[in-house]
């Protein structure tokens, strides 16, 4: 087995894995690099050579592992399409999304490169995917038998509960099985349950390592997060100022409006609307109504009907007062520039009535992370358009994470006892931190760390 990492950077990027078995191959994830621009951000799909690729295979709709895949789908044109039937009623309305970002951003910001691909490119593309249910063994080099002369391989998709569709991939060859995590979160969320990979094994495993580098603190638990959380939003609600949540459309946004909804039905919010952005608004549309396939908690709560939604419009962020205790629930998580997120907190920092609310990561380099890192009266440049200001608004972090916490996936590593394991999707310090523990916990387990662009034969 030959195993290819694609991601253009060792730190989370544009996920991408190039599996090579019984003289086929796949591609696990497509994903774009968040912080690079134009076609530095893509996978290295130059280094999988010019053999045939038999699938493509996407753990989930994130940009960061889906975000490429019209790029990859060029590029390897024989490949067809694989994903769980969930992600394939999210997947093209991300790949829209996508190619309107890019195109403010050539217009914006010069970048000429963009849109590294088109909304027609995107339809005709779509053809191409194919829907499966958890839990069923798919012959993904099927239309390619005949090149080999041997059975196809299969793959299996396990949920990964981290957001709606995730999944973990299980790739059987004929004499070795390999495991690709993707993200994963092993404890349940408002909506969403914990992981279901209770019975995987295999020799090869290729995990993520996101909070590698943090560490739960002692009492931690989630339940005391939210009562953080629902303490905060009463006491700004109370002197009449308003809340910002920032929070990506896809998985955070629908994991806090149940949180909200539970809590107005239960009396501890009072009734209210709930501000959000048009997509975030499409995609609680869509775990509404894909309620019945997925594992989850509250299966008759449909977001719609239980809270008064209101989307805002073009430009009213830079308008609307605000006063009266209005709580926002808007895109973009880490408040990149030209989102609602990032003008209504350019509004909302210097006012000590305000409240912003983090409740995932904010890269250092982006408005959100600069924010988080501002003390109380500090001046700091928040972004290029907003230029320098100061910090008044109350700012805080709860960690209501999608992500499984380190112990959980290192106890993982134990169930899945693979000869071979593969540290990614993590920062330098997070994937060190795994390596360590693992050759303490299990020394005859292979460790590696993939460098990009070089094939490891495991």
């Amino acid at each position: 087995m030959k195993i290819t990492n694609l991601n253009p950077d060792t730190d989370i990027g544009a996920s991408g894995w190039l599996i090579e078995v019984d003289e086929h191959r796949i591609l696990l994830d497509a994903g774009m690099h968040p912080k690079r621009e134009g076609r530095a951000g893509l996978p290295m799909f130059n280094k999988a050579g010019n053999a045939d690729l038999d699938a493509i295979a996407v753990s989930h709709c994130h940009h960061d592992h889906v975000g490429a895949l019209p790029v990859a789908a060029r590029h390897f044109s024989k490949a067809h399409v694989l994903m769980t039937e969930l992600s394939y009623f999210i997947v093209e309305r991300v790949l829209h999304n996508s190619v309107n970002v890019m195109t403010r951003q050539r217009d914006e910001l010069g970048i000429r490169e963009y849109p590294l691909y088109t909304h027609d490119e995107v339809d005709d593309l779509a053809p191409q995917f194919q829907g499966f249910k958890y839990n069923r063994e798919v012959e993904w080099a099927a239309f390619h038998k005949s090149r080999a002369g041997l059975p196809s391989p299969t793959l299996e998709f396990f949920d990964a509960g981290h957001t709606l569709g995730s999944a973990g991939i299980l790739i059987r060859g004929r004499k070795e099985t390999l495991f690709y995590t993707g993200d994963v979160c092993f404890h349940d969320q408002t909506i969403l349950r914990a992981a279901r990979f209770e019975d995987v094994k295999a020799d090869v495993l290729i995990m993520e390592t996101t909070r590698g580098n943090r560490a739960a603190p002692a009492g931690f638990s989630r339940e005391n997060e939210i009562e953080r959380l629902v303490a905060a939003i009463q006491r700004v609600l109370k002197r009449k100022g308003c809340v910002l949540i920032p929070a990506f459309a896809l998985g955070r946004t629908q994991e806090l409006l149940a949180l909200l909804a539970l809590l107005m039905r239960s009396g501890r919010l009072k009734p209210q609307p709930i501000y959000i952005g048009g997509l975030g608004r499409v995609f609680t549309e869509i775990y509404d109504l894909e309620a019945h396939r997925t594992h989850r908690q509250h299966t008759n709560l449909q977001l719609h009907e239980a809270l008064e939604l209101i989307v805002l419009e073009k430009g009213q962020a830079e308008k609307m007062k605000l006063s009266g205790g209005r709580i926002f629930v808007i895109t973009a998580g880490m408040m990149s520039e030209n989102t609602a997120a990032h003008d209504l907190a350019a509004r909302m920092i210097g006012d000590e009535r305000q409240s912003i609310f983090f409740v995932g990561y904010a890269d250092p380099d982006t408005p959100g992370g600069r924010l988080k890192a501002a003390k109380p009266g500090e001046t700091f440049v928040f972004s290029p358009s907003a230029g320098r200001v100061t910090r008044e608004c109350e700012v805080q972090d709860f960690d209501l994470t999608a992500h499984a916490n380190r112990e959980d996936l290192l106890d993982f590593v134990g169930q899945v006892s693979p000869r071979a394991i593969l540290l990614g999707h993590g920062s330098d310090d997070s994937r060190a931190w795994f390596e360590e523990q693992i050759r303490s916990r299990h020394p005859k387990v292979k460790i590696i760390q993939p460098q990009p662009g070089n094939p490891v034969t495991v």
